[in-house]
């Protein structure tokens, strides 16, 4: 058997064979830059941390801070368990970032809730690096599998958006690498069957749905993915279905890959009585959309239009990768990569699956009440930017691929000059990112910049009453309030806290000392409905944005 795995293997037993075999067939025993890259994968997130970190932005998204909140709540609260959890947003982050939460200071800094998602960054670069060392390997003999492998990992982990959102509680960083190793795995499971080794097979494949699941129970991004990545698995396991372990194994990966969104509509029925409340409950993407839209008002871009849905989805992409003359660099790279993959490199094809996100968000604005808004475009503002950073493994990989397609038609000298023009266009683009700020960044920043102000203010009040207070509030407006004060939420009652809540609501003197209200909310209902039991005790107004205090009468 050569390096390349290129002879042919009966697909009956891998008995006799040592590892030693197996790792030679993939070619991966010397892939001695995976220790590499994961050092400075490591590196560039603690220094990115500490950039954001020391000037107050990792908790600019509101997103962020809910779904700190959303952990903490778990155990801090006056009901605590797991139905804390919710229902539209899935838990896998919430669970991972929970263990640090139990740190009171973790939780008010937030670092608890980015430390999950730093360490999904280093291994969401190892991951690319992986499948591109591993898929350009055997393909051209000229062009370095180390070399790609590097190329593709520096794009995604010098990304300035990823750079930014790895230091946060944003599920984006957890969610990517949680597909890049799912596609890794499933080119592992495409080759193994392609060279006959059911035994090497069947482990790819069950890891590849333990990765599966993870992504389901991050975004639904990854239920869309599994459901295209299910049938394709079967189909080309079908090769081997005469194959004990084989068979055994696809059994395996279908009840996995199956198990959590059957488990999370389960969860949603017994807690919430709707198997679907996620989708079409009252927090859910169509129900927030419709609350709102003001009457008449125009729909977003790309609403029941698919083409436009898809364009706003690339452009969100392309921002996330450069700016200015710069956006569209690294996507037309990736784009020829791709073709060249297709075309080509049957070893690289399989991370043509990095390319679902974009049928999925088209599908999701278009149909999904989920909308996308950039600078350039009508309405001309930030909601959802990241979304497009989705696509930066799909752009990293298949950068790597131009460049071993290019590379291996050169001599030397050639593939210098080719890797210092992709190196430049990255730099380039990168570089004009930081300039201009990355995109992401700025969206948080737009959009929580007056929210901030008064969430602060609001924190300073609170802070001022009695340690041992009761507060009536809903805490799922304004968290971050709470959190900068020290106050925890069990020390609150709130709408986690049903039976609690609505007691509390028709009876607050009963119940609690203080009340918060935001607006015309529930809490602010029950002040009208109960006045001559309440006395006014604080009011705090930034821009737009209202709190009133209360505290009853004793």
């Amino acid at each position: 058997m050569n390096a390349s795995g290129r002879s042919a293997i009966s697909l009956t037993s891998n008995r006799g064979r040592t590892i030693r075999e197996y790792l030679h067939t993939f070619a991966i025993e010397p892939r001695g830059g995976t220790r590499a890259v994961a050092i400075a994968a490591t590196l560039a997130s603690l220094a990115a941390f500490w950039w954001f970190y020391t000037r107050g932005e990792t908790l600019l998204y509101g997103d962020a801070v809910a779904h700190l909140h959303i952990a903490r709540r778990v155990f801090d609260s006056q009901t605590p368990g797991f139905r804390q959890l919710g229902t539209v947003w899935l838990p896998l982050p919430h669970l991972l970032m929970l263990p640090f939460l139990l740190s009171d200071w973790l939780w008010r800094t937030g670092i608890g809730g980015a430390i999950p998602s730093m360490v999904a960054f280093v291994f969401g670069a190892v991951g690319i690096f992986r499948l591109v060392h591993d898929g350009a390997e055997g393909t051209i003999a000229l062009v370095s599998p180390l070399r790609a492998g590097w190329l593709a990992a520096l794009v995604y982990m010098a990304n300035p958006n990823l750079l930014y959102l790895q230091t946060t509680a944003m599920t984006e960083p957890l969610y990517l690498t949680l597909m890049i190793w799912a596609v890794v795995f499933f080119a592992d499971f495409v080759r193994s069957i392609r060279r006959g080794l059911p035994a090497f097979a069947a482990d790819a494949v069950r890891r590849c749905a333990w990765c599966l699941m993870g992504c389901a129970a991050t975004r639904y991004d990854g239920w869309f993915l599994t459901a295209c990545m299910v049938p394709l698995v079967l189909l080309i396991g079908q090769r081997g279905w005469n194959v004990n372990v084989l068979r055994r194994a696809l059994k395996q990966f279908v009840l996995i890959a199956a198990a959590f969104p059957a488990l999370w509509m389960a969860y949603n029925l017994v807690v919430f009585q709707n198997p679907l409340e996620f989708a079409t409950g009252q927090y859910s993407a169509r129900a927030i959309a419709e609350r709102t839209t003001p009457p008449g008002a125009p729909r977003h871009p790309g609403a029941s239009h698919l083409g436009v849905a898809g364009l706003h989805f690339m452009k969100a992409a392309n921002l996330n990768v450069g700016v200015e003359r710069l956006e569209k660099a690294i996507p037309l790279m990736a784009v020829a990569g791709a073709i060249f993959a297709v075309l080509l490199f049957h070893s690289l094809r399989p991370a043509m699956l990095l390319w679902m996100p974009l049928p999925f968000y088209a599908l999701s604005i278009a149909y999904g009440s989920v909308p996308i808004f950039v600078p350039e475009w009508w309405p001309f503002s930030y909601y959802n930017v990241r979304y497009g950073l989705q696509l930066l493994p799909a752009y990293a990989t298949f950068t790597a691929a131009g460049f071993v397609f290019l590379a291996g038609k050169l001599p030397i000298t050639g593939r210098r000059a080719i890797l210092a023009i992709l190196l430049a266009a990255v730099a380039g683009s990168y570089g004009l990112a930081w300039r201009s700020v990355p995109i992401s960044l700025r969206e948080a920043r737009v959009n929580s910049a007056k929210k901030m102000e008064f969430e602060r203010q609001l924190a300073a009040e609170l802070a001022k009453l009695p340690p041992n207070a009761v507060i009536l509030m809903h805490t799922g407006s304004h968290p971050y309030a709470l959190q900068a004060a020290g106050i925890p939420f069990k020390r609150t009652i709130n709408e986690g806290n049903w039976k609690l809540w609505q007691a509390a609501l028709a009876a607050p003197g009963e119940h609690v000392q203080y009340l918060v209200t935001f607006g015309t909310d529930e809490v602010a209902r029950s002040v009208a409905e109960n006045q001559d039991a309440l006395q006014p005790a604080g009011e705090v107004v930034v821009d737009g944005y209202r709190a009133a205090l209360y505290r009853t009468k004793q």
